[in-house]
């Protein structure tokens, strides 16, 4: 027990991370058992580590993929830690936890021991989400993403940008640009960012480390974290493997399903179930279309790649069109419901219509449509309904 405190004390103490991610301050800390959920290498664990630090001598921290964990259990360490006056719990790894039972233990733990706030985090979104209805109406769940295109700023160049909404993107993006692009020149950091923005660790790594550890970010959800939520074998993890190559060749596009099949050597239900897997793991992204319900087992709208960081680690980052259109799809999507659209790139809540391009970028494509714009690349400042790309990074 003992070598868990250890361990804790160590992380902490050697904890180099002064600034907080956009949810940090989110969170209602004084929650008794909340849940942050999202992708491997986002940032949960620093998150973690600077709460549980703020705790002092009353909190500890434990990933449950630990050794420890083959002879305990999290009640356990919950009734040990409680008896000897701790007062917080903060767990990571959840889908690595060696029982199956993770969310009934923590269930025990918090109607047994009333002055423990617990904290769990999980890099799995499929696992967890199929546990949040197993922990009821007892637990808080936040998601985290990546880097925004504003926090890597503030990040690097000690700004003190704020997030905007939706609608002042939509109503001021010409002022609010004119205001960004005087303190920073802002399409060069935008460049870095589509090179190497989204996942917090560029801060201690080299241009060819960050690439190398996005690489195992991906092979680590294929060969660790959906075999742990989900009976595949290792046949079917090489195929997982064999899909990036297969759309790396072809994102973004409607996928012909049939040809799509028989390239992997799957049925069309084994492939459906690979996108699933694949977009909950963060390393696709499916959008379904505009006429498509959410839970339709219809093929998607549009495959892109989670984030343009992915796409530089598989080497396919010269397609600048696919690479624009990830990087607006993994902004936009945190304002509302995103989706493929018909005319135009992505349609915003059934209502906001976008088409990107470059900075030459008409709107033959989406002329007379209400509610649309145009996300133009290598402009500092938009005019009309033609907003510069970069800026749906300020939307957290």
């Amino acid at each position: 027990m003992h070598r868990i405190y250890e361990i804790s004390a160590r992380l902490t103490e050697s904890l180099n991370a002064p600034l907080h991610r956009y949810l940090y301050d989110n969170i209602a800390w004084d929650d008794r058992l909340i849940m942050i959920k999202g992708a491997r290498g986002v940032g949960k664990t620093t998150m973690m580590l600077q709460r549980c630090r703020a705790n002092g001598n009353t909190g500890i921290y434990a990933s449950l993929d630990q050794l420890f964990f083959n002879d305990y259990t999290i009640v356990d360490l919950a009734d040990y830690h409680y008896k000897h006056g701790g007062t917080h719990l903060y767990l990571d790894e959840a889908h690595l936890y060696p029982r199956a039972n993770w969310e009934q233990e923590l269930k025990n733990i918090y109607d047994s021991y009333p002055g423990l706030h617990i904290v769990v985090t999980g890099s799995s979104l499929l696992h967890l989400n199929s546990k949040v209805a197993d922990l009821s109406r007892r637990v808080a769940v936040y998601d985290l993403r990546g880097l925004s295109f504003r926090e890597y700023l503030n990040f690097t160049g000690h700004y003190d940008f704020k997030p905007i909404t939706l609608i002042d993107m939509l109503c001021n993006h010409h002022a609010l640009a004119r205001t960004m692009a005087a303190q920073c020149r802002v399409i060069a950091d935008y460049e870095r960012y589509l090179e190497r923005g989204y996942y917090p660790f560029f801060m201690d790594s080299s241009d060819l480390t960050y690439s190398q550890r996005v690489e195992r970010i991906v092979l680590s959800v294929i060969d660790i974290d959906i075999p742990a939520i989900a009976p595949i074998e290792y046949e079917t993890q090489l195929k997982l493997k064999k899909l990036l190559v297969v759309l790396a060749e072809q994102v973004p596009f409607v996928p012909n399903m049939t040809k799509l099949s028989r390239d992997i050597a799957v049925t069309r239900n084994q492939l459906m179930k690979y996108f699933g897997l694949l977009n909950d793991g963060a390393i696709l992204r499916t959008l379904t279309g505009t006429t498509t319900q959410p839970k339709s087992s219809a093929k998607p709208g549009k495959i892109l790649f989670d984030n343009p960081s992915v796409m530089q680690a598989l080497g396919i980052s010269h397609k600048t069109g696919t690479l624009r259109e990830s990087f607006v799809a993994s902004m936009l999507s945190i304002a509302g419901r995103l989706t493929a659209a018909e005319e135009g790139d992505f349609m915003l809540d059934h209502k906001y219509l976008f088409e990107v391009g470059g900075k030459n970028k008409g709107y033959r494509q989406i002329a007379d449509k209400p509610d649309s714009y145009v996300l133009a690349d290598n402009i500092e400042i938009g005019f009309g309904n033609k907003i510069p790309i970069w800026l749906p990074g300020f939307l957290y």
